[in-house]
């Protein structure tokens, strides 16, 4: 018995351990500013979102570029409103979009599933008809190349048919009545989080961001003057 209880207590305290390099390597290196790309031209107005705890880029519905509601269809939510001018989209765990409601209904299995990578992920699209922009939701203005970057950037993280569409998934757990769930590529783990996909959209797209990180906060901080 005391045998069994020293190899509970190590690993307990090596668990303990890991989380707190986790926490630690996260504080520092979120610390570490990647600045924007300079002289680069102001066309193209996108926002960085928050809930919390999850960022998502906010981009136009239609562009020249872009018309994400051929894709990301209206008819894939619940209001079915063609008049959006915004759409919201954020990378994560399949689990938690689908299971995790709210923070109360989180368990264990989704919990270590998502932390370990051996999960599914998805995509989380909201539509909204204007953005007001305050200390949750950032206005960043960039170039029509850098748009193009970043659209591509996101176009790869939705999984594809065999016809080359985005996979919507069909659940009764949407958020509101302008959201929809899609399969996404990639998986989530505690390297990288909702946040990491968030902060290397911002990275790909040559906008001032973290080096790395697993929370929205830091992401935030960089823009905390604007």
């Amino acid at each position: 018995m005391k045998k069994a209880l020293k190899i509970i207590g190590k690993i307990l305290l090596a668990f303990v351990a890991f989380i707190l390099l986790y926490i630690v390597l996260a504080y520092s290196i979120s610390k570490i500013t990647v600045e924007r790309e300079p002289n680069t031209k102001e066309e193209v107005t996108i926002y960085i979102m928050t809930n919390g705890v999850h960022t998502d880029i906010v981009v136009p519905t239609r562009n020249e570029f872009m018309d994400w509601s051929k894709e990301v269809k209206y008819e894939n939510t619940i209001s079915k409103d063609t008049t959006y001018q915004y759409l919201a989209m954020g990378w994560g765990d399949k689990g938690f979009y689908l299971e995790t409601p709210n923070w109360s209904d989180l368990r264990a299995s989704t919990a270590l599933k998502a932390a370990s990578g051996l999960s599914n992920t998805a995509i989380h699209a909201t539509y909204f008809s204007n953005i007001k922009e305050n200390e949750s939701c950032k206005k960043i203005i960039i170039s029509k190349e850098q748009y193009v970057r970043l659209a591509d950037y996101i176009k790869n993280s939705f999984k594809k048919d065999e016809k080359g569409q985005f996979i919507h998934i069909k659940t009764d757990q949407n958020y509101g009545k302008r959201d929809a769930f899609y399969e996404a590529t990639g998986s989530y783990s505690l390297l990288h989080t909702c946040n990491t996909w968030a902060n290397n959209a911002l990275k790909v797209s040559g906008q001032k961001c973290c080096f790395w990180t697993p929370i929205d906060s830091a992401i935030f901080a960089k823009y905390s003057n604007k």
